[in-house]
C-alpha cells in the first residue's frame, strides 16, 4: 500500500510536511486568522472569524479522517494523558497567547505575511519557550506531568457509543453553531 511506503520514506514525509505546512499557513492567512486584530477580536468575543474557521476545519477533518479510518487507510492513536500535562501545556500556550496574541500556528502564518511582531516576539518566543520546556522536562516528567493520569480513550469509547453516532451528533452541533453565529450576525 502506498501509505505504508510513505511511512517508511522519511524524506517524502519531510517534503509533504513542508508542503502541507505551507498550504495550512496559506489557508490560515486567506481565512483571516493570522491578523492580530482578528485573533484579539475572538478573545474579546467581538469577532468570531477564528471560531468559524476552526469549526469548519473540524467538520471537514472529522468526516475525512473517519472515512479514511473506515476504509483502512489510517488508524487513530489515542494517547494517555494527565491533568498535570494539560495544565503545563495550557500555561505555556496561554502565556504565549496572552503576551503576543498569536497561537503557534497563527504566529507562523503571520510571519509568512510579514508581521514583524510575530517574527520577533512569536518565533523568538517559540524557541525560548521550547528551550525552557526542554530544560525543565526531566524534572516535569517525573513530577508534575504525572499528576492526575487519565486513560487513552476516544470520545466514542468514553461515551460507549458507535463512533458514527458521535460523529453525526458532533457534526450537527458544530453546523448548528455555525448557523447560529451567522443568524446572530457574528
Amino acid at each position: 500500500m502506498m501509505l505504508v511506503r510513505l511511512h517508511k520514506n522519511k524524506n517524502a514525509q519531510i517534503i509533504l510536511g513542508l508542503l502541507f505546512g505551507i498550504v495550512f499557513g496559506f489557508l490560515l492567512q486567506k481565512g483571516g486568522v493570522t491578523d492580530y486584530n482578528v485573533i484579539t477580536g475572538q478573545l474579546l468575543l467581538t469577532d468570531f472569524t477564528v471560531l468559524k474557521l476552526m469549526l469548519s476545519a473540524v467538520i471537514v477533518g472529522m468526516i475525512g479522517f473517519h472515512l479514511l479510518k473506515h476504509l483502512g487507510y489510517v488508524q487513530s492513536h489515542a494517547a494517555e494523558g494527565s491533568f498535570g500535562s494539560n495544565v503545563i501545556g495550557g500555561l505555556i500556550f496561554g502565556v504565549g497567547f496572552a503576551l503576543l496574541g498569536y497561537c503557534p500556528g497563527t504566529v507562523a502564518g503571520a510571519v509568512g505575511t510579514g508581521a514583524l511582531d510575530a517574527l520577533i516576539g512569536g518565533m523568538v518566543g517559540l524557541v525560548i519557550g521550547a528551550g525552557f520546556f526542554a530544560e525543565l522536562y526531566p524534572t516535569l516528567r517525573t513530577r508534575i506531568l504525572t499528576w492526575g493520569p487519565f486513560p487513552a480513550v476516544t470520545v466514542p469509547e468514553f461515551l460507549n457509543l458507535n463512533q458514527w453516532i458521535v460523529i453525526i451528533l458532533m457534526e450537527i452541533f458544530m453546523i448548528g453553531a455555525l448557523v447560529l453565529l451567522g443568524y446572530l450576525g457574528l
